[in-house]
């Protein structure tokens, strides 16, 4: 249902009968926790590593999963999907959009093609099985939906989780999207606190960056935005593009859009507000990264990071009070999904009592 064309008409009848779902569910008793288990976790993360999904599905599984009291880690996101091809050929990795993806068979199509792949015995909300759900589904179109014998891209270009000096918790990288020959790359950083300091300064014919450099944007995280914000993929550099350069190497603890393209590194993660490596981090320091066997480093001598450490403060929130304050003192980390502190654990079935 996820799939379906804005305009098309089968989204006002599938959001009645989601309706009508609800109140059956109710009426039989299915309620999350029994829907919600480990078994529809490792589900979605193996379907979204078939489709070459979004990078923002990683924190979305994280949070939910804290909040029902199902135990998943980052480093899941990349075992459950390594050895598994992607079969959609859609953009950014591919060339068919969403609209095509639908008319193609949409994500039923795709959980027919992983076949035993993907837990089948699984009940869903339907109060059938996966198995049951997908029976006599077809794929009405091959370019846009594969098979795994004949995958769209092999193994290996779902997303990536990488860990290392730089990253200590974990950051990922969408494999799919990004450029193969910096999947193996050792540059210099190209250091921003701000990500508006690193736009303007792109915009500029005279900016001075070498292809090779590694763009590290800091403070674009939960807390240290705040907000988690899709800044992530950052833009080029006027004067690389008009080299003819469409990609580098981009670093940052924000998030971006799952329509983005490039070789970037995101939810580095403890993020830099918190005093993660991130934050040390200076012009000219050297990172190497290596996504074959899920490094990400920062060259640097740990007595020359301590001293960079004596002289960081933490930033305060930019608000006194309300919403902001709130979430800044209470957002957790990327890597748990950047949920709120107080919301993580099952909150169980209470329902409370007449009001007036």
């Amino acid at each position: 249902s996820a799939a379906i064309p804005a305009v098309d008409s089968r989204r006002y009848a599938m959001a009645q009968l989601a309706g009508r779902r609800i109140v059956k569910m109710v009426e039989e008793g299915l309620t999350l926790s029994k829907i919600l288990n480990k078994k529809a976790f490792e589900n979605a993360i193996k379907i979204v590593g078939a489709i070459g999904g979004s990078t923002n599905a990683v924190v979305h599984l994280l949070a939910i999963s804290r909040r029902i009291g199902v135990d998943l880690e980052l480093k899941e996101f990349d075992t459950l999907t390594k050895d598994l091809p992607v079969l959609a050929n859609l953009m950014p990795s591919g060339k068919y959009l969403m609209e095509d993806f639908y008319y193609a068979g949409g994500i039923p199509a795709i959980m027919q093609e992983l076949g035993d792949l993907i837990h089948r015995d699984h009940i869903t909300v339907t109060g059938k099985t996966v198995a049951e759900n997908i029976a006599g589904v077809k794929n009405w179109n091959r370019e846009v939906i594969t098979s795994v014998a004949e995958p769209f891209q092999k193994p290996g270009g779902a997303t990536a989780v990488l860990f290392g000096s730089l990253a200590p918790n974990g950051a990922v990288i969408k494999v799919s999207a990004a450029s193969p020959h910096l999947l193996k790359h050792r540059g210099k950083a190209l250091v921003y606190s701000a990500i508006e300091d690193y736009v303007e300064d792109a915009d500029r014919d005279d900016f001075i960056v070498d292809e090779n450099d590694i763009l590290v944007i800091q403070n674009a995280g939960p807390k240290g935005y705040p907000g988690f914000p899709e800044v992530a993929n950052a833009s080029m550099p006027k004067s690389l593009l008009a080299k003819g350069i469409t990609d580098m190497i981009r670093i940052s603890d924000a998030r971006m859009s799952g329509t983005a393209f490039g070789t970037v590194v995101l939810h580095v993660s403890p993020e830099a507000a918190v005093g993660g490596p991130l934050a040390f981090v200076e012009t000219g320091d050297e990172i190497e990264m290596d996504v074959a066997n899920r490094r990400l480093d920062l060259l640097v001598a740990p007595e020359v990071l301590e001293e960079r450490k004596k002289k960081w403060s933490p930033p305060t929130s930019p608000e006194p009070r309300g919403w902001v304050k709130l979430y800044f003192d209470h957002v957790n980390q990327s890597h748990h999904g950047a949920d709120l502190d107080f919301l993580v654990g099952s909150s169980g079935n209470w329902v409370g009592r007449h009001s007036h």
